[in-house]
């Protein structure tokens, strides 16, 4: 019997060890599940991370944009079908953000008396593509930094103008966004990269500085090739060519009309032109084709009479990129028929008179991506 006892005391025993360890055990397993906000969902008061693409200074993040501690009067963010927000704050420097099949544009409004206007909201404007309204994706009137490049005659007939066309130019860069990113290509017959992007005035002004008057004018082979450097090298998506010269191109491979198409790629530059045409033989001709550049990409063709105005002009050409609307829309024709695309904006606002939208004319749908 006592045989007998021992026994069932044993298994008694190892009945009890065993229940415990598996008690034990589910314990264990629970505190680790409870421990892992993520093994059954998010946990509230837990913020999951987010996904790679949109990891804080990860490039294409779609987060909201920081606002800034004022905006200008009339300043409004449209958000699209999924609610992202066009810009945001990165490392202090502020980007509007181009989504993918968006034609970006960059408008200036004026007065019947020429006068800047810009306090408008989004509901002010109308954007039409091939005659049929667009409907507008995003919107902001913030001073976007730009990517610019200033594109200086460098022929025989200008040695005389440079040092104050120079001066007119970095003053240029001084009256504009800090941020901004600046390249220098003087030209003759030929056309030279003499400075890379930046934001040194020193290295602008020495870039400026290396004249070699001589040879002909290649205007349209420098801005293809500009226009190119920007597609190709810019990091900032709002683009902006300066380009001034004092007579008709005699030296291009590309024609006129060729230059143009090239330069209304979509989201192209807008190009400013300043002519210096006083002894010009053929001003006419001459003007023609720098008014049609800049109509043609929203920019804007002056003529100043003496050298003594191209400061002024340069200084207003700042005051303009830097008081514009930016609008993205999402065309309703498929970008993969390609051709030609005409484009119109228009602007209505209650205690305005007639207003004045300047913006490029059109673009070549899918030129942009084909050539990249």
């Amino acid at each position: 019997m006592l045989h007998l006892s021992k026994r069932n005391v044993l298994i008694v025993l190892a009945a009890f060890l065993i229940f415990a360890t598996l008690a034990s055990a589910q314990s264990n397993g629970q505190a680790n599940s409870n421990s892992d906000p993520t093994a059954n969902g998010p946990v509230q008061g837990v913020i999951p991370p987010l996904p790679d693409n949109q990891q804080p200074g990860t490039a294409g993040a779609n987060t909201a944009p920081a606002q800034p501690p004022s905006q200008p009067s009339g300043t409004a963010q449209v958000p699209d079908d999924q609610g992202q927000a066009p810009s945001s704050e990165n490392n202090g420097v502020y980007v509007f953000k181009k989504r993918v099949e968006e034609v970006v544009l960059h408008a200036t409004v004026v007065d019947d008396h020429d006068r800047l206007i810009t306090n408008l909201d989004r509901s002010a404007f109308t954007v039409y593509e091939n005659g049929q309204p667009q409907r507008i994706t995003s919107f902001d009137h913030r001073d976007i930094p730009v990517a610019m490049g200033i594109v200086i005659d460098n022929s025989g007939s200008m040695r005389d103008k440079r040092p104050a066309v120079n001066q007119s130019a970095i003053n240029l860069v001084r009256a504009s966004n800090p941020q901004d990113e600046v390249f220098v290509v003087n030209f003759n017959d030929e056309y030279y990269l003499d400075q890379d992007f930046t934001g040194s005035i020193p290295k602008l002004q020495d870039a400026l500085e290396r004249i070699e008057s001589r040879g002909g004018t290649a205007l349209y082979d420098a801005l293809v090739a500009s226009a190119d450097h920007l597609k190709k090298n810019a990091k900032l998506d709002k683009k902006v060519i300066l380009v001034v010269t004092d007579g008709e191109d005699n030296a291009s491979r590309e024609s006129l009309e060729q230059a143009i198409r090239r330069l209304q790629a979509e989201n192209g530059p807008t190009v400013y032109t300043i002519g210096i045409l006083g002894g010009e033989a053929h001003p006419k001709r001459a003007k023609r084709a720098l008014q049609e550049i800049a109509e043609a990409t929203g920019g804007v063709s002056f003529f100043p009479k003496d050298l003594s105005q191209v400061d002024s002009i340069t200084r207003q050409v700042a005051h303009d990129i830097r008081n514009q609307y930016t609008i993205g829309y999402r065309p309703s024709t498929p970008r993969d028929k390609g051709g030609y695309r005409t484009i119109k904006v228009e602007a209505h606002a209650k205690g305005y008179g007639k207003l004045q939208v300047r913006t490029r004319s059109g673009y070549y749908a899918g030129q942009e991506r084909a050539s990249n």
